[in-house]
């Protein structure tokens, strides 16, 4: 211990006393005009007051010892003195630190500390980082400080029980025993003992008193955020808002050149742009968006404000971090971007069940089904893991249209009044409505009546008109329905009309009726297989014509009734 270091402790040791004088019976009384002392204050002072007869017995145990050291015959019993008083010295300055640190009632850990040494690893990263982190030491140095108490209140009091059984054994020991050599290695033991005892103690309370000054001047979760952000924000809000107004100055200035490009370059209007026009556009975000990072740093950097800089550095290492797994993903996207990637504008792909053309690859793309009329926004990432291709003129996109009259297989039959790339939505004759998921639509082979359409219908003659069943009736069953159309408006829609012999079946002649319609009557469909039929049947009534029934015969035995 130094000199002067001695003297400051002396003379501390002495204020305390001239303090516990004055608060002493014997010193001034109330009505003397010495005020009250509280019960917090009279466990400070007498914590104090313990702390300077253990500093003073530390004291003297280090003069003995190092008289001990000068005497010292051998080197191991030198050795091991010298041991003993390097742990009276140890504790001597813990005792002094907590003496010092009770009477100011202050934590003065920030006058007794030492300049840092440097990080040794990576020095010059740490060093940019190292700001932060002090930043954040500082804003949880009251946490630490309050868990290390506890763990050494714990650590402490564990010891203080042990001494207590271990002195209570020595003691019951020295009373049954009638050797004086060993009853005097037992004292010996027992005063080293109770002299450990003393410091733990004192350290215990020192501890207990320490946790208790923090804990009262402790305050909510919530308050101490909001103090911290309200201290941080007023000695760095002018800065952040500078760095803010920075990074808006890059978006308006961005933003301000983007248009003059596309004023001013006319590949930037087209509809397929050129490579060079998509990589003066790619060349123009990077920079934007290297600038919008940097401006804040630079800012930081100007005002030297370290702890906002560090900050900086770490979001820029957590951002480059997580980026280093999708660095590829992100080449893909940049080729994608240049229409020199795996799909390209113009072409063909097949995503979320459907074909979609390519309209225009950005940032977020265009596709545009053409058939069904509907297209959608992706992002350029969706389209990393497609494959596009040039598609042919006569590829169909879609089996419909809008207002196109479709029958599906379940039979239904309807027009459709809304395709989207989830639904597809019908409405039957009478208005009843028919909503079909996009994929079960297409899994149900809609048959599209909006081109043109072909009904089928048959009629069967007797076989009594066998040697007219060939020619002469098909020839004038088809001129009646040719005229009963033309009666009835569908002549011009009737595209086709032919009546063919089909079949001799079991019962009857049977006459085939087929007739091409345009796809305007395609929501008459079943009126217009009704009216064939009617047509039909009226030609037959008109010509004599006889219309068999199913024949059924029935064969077997016939038992007789009782």
């Amino acid at each position: 211990m130094s000199v002067q270091y001695r003297y400051l402790s002396e003379g501390l040791a002495a204020l305390t006393l001239v303090v516990l004088l004055l608060i002493s019976p014997c010193g001034l009384s109330a009505e003397q005009g010495v005020p009250e002392v509280s019960d917090k204050e009279m466990n400070t002072l007498t914590t104090l007051r313990n702390l300077v007869s253990i500093r003073e017995n530390i004291e003297k145990d280090i003069t003995a010892l190092s008289k001990e050291v000068g005497k010292a015959e051998s080197e191991t019993q030198k050795a091991s003195l010298q041991q003993r008083l390097i742990k009276l010295d140890s504790e001597l300055s813990v005792t002094e630190e907590n003496f010092e640190n009770i009477s100011a009632g202050v934590d003065l850990t920030n006058l007794r500390s030492e300049e840092e040494a440097q990080f040794d690893l990576k020095e010059e990263l740490f060093a940019l980082l190292k700001p932060a982190i002090d930043e954040m030491k500082d804003m949880t140095s009251k946490v630490r400080l309050k868990s290390e108490l506890k763990e050494k209140i714990a650590y402490y009091g564990e010891r203080l029980d042990t001494l207590d059984s271990a002195l209570q054994n020595v003691d019951l020991l020295r009373q049954k025993s009638d050797s004086d050599s060993l009853n005097g290695a037992l004292d010996g033991l027992a005063e080293r003992w109770r002299k450990n005892q003393a410091f733990m103690a004192s350290e215990h309370q020192a501890a207990r008193l320490q946790l208790d000054e923090l804990m009262a001047a402790e305050v909510s979760l919530t308050d101490a955020s909001q103090d911290y952000l309200k201290q941080f924000f007023q000695r760095r809000g002018l800065y952040l808002i500078e760095a803010l107004l920075v990074v808006l100055a890059v978006i308006l200035i961005s933003r301000t050149s983007n248009k003059a490009m596309r004023r001013l370059l006319p590949g930037f209007k087209k509809r397929h742009r050129s490579f060079r026009i998509r990589l003066l556009e790619l060349v123009h975000r990077i920079l934007t968006t290297l600038l919008i990072i940097i401006g804040p740093m630079v800012v930081f950097y100007v005002v030297e404000d370290w702890v906002l800089f560090s900050l900086g550095i770490l979001l820029l290492l957590g951002f480059g971090w997580g980026l280093r797994h999708a660095l590829p993903r992100y080449w893909h996207q940049i080729q994608l971007f240049l229409n020199i990637g795996s799909v390209r504008e113009g072409e063909r792909i097949y995503m979320d069940g459907l074909p979609w053309r390519v309209e225009q690859i950005n940032v977020f793309s265009i596709l545009e089904n053409p058939d069904a009329g509907i297209t959608q926004r992706v992002p350029i990432d969706d389209l990393v893991d497609q494959k596009s291709r040039p598609g042919n003129p006569d590829e169909p996109w879609f089996p419909c249209h809008k207002d196109d009259w479709v029958i599906l297989n379940d039979g239904v039959r309807g027009k459709v009044t809304g395709i989207s790339p989830e639904l597809v939505q019908l409405v039957e004759r009478g208005g009843a409505l028919k909503t079909y998921q996009t994929g079960d639509f297409l899994a149900a082979s809609p048959r599209n009546l909006a081109t043109n359409f072909r009904i089928k219908e048959v009629l069967g003659v007797s076989y009594a008109l066998q040697e007219k069943s060939t020619e002469t009736i098909p020839q004038i069953l088809r001129d009646s329905i040719q005229q009963r159309a033309e009666q009835e408006g569908y002549g011009e829609q009737l595209i086709n009309l032919r009546v063919e012999f089909s079949q001799a079946n079991s019962s009857s002649l049977d006459i085939t009726v087929i007739a091409d319609f345009s796809g305007e009557l395609g929501d008459l469909y079943n009126r217009l297989r009704r009216s064939i039929q009617r047509w039909c049947v009226d030609a037959c009534t008109e010509n004599g014509w006889e219309i068999p029934f199913p024949q059924m015969t029935l064969s077997g035995t016939v038992g007789k009734l009782p």
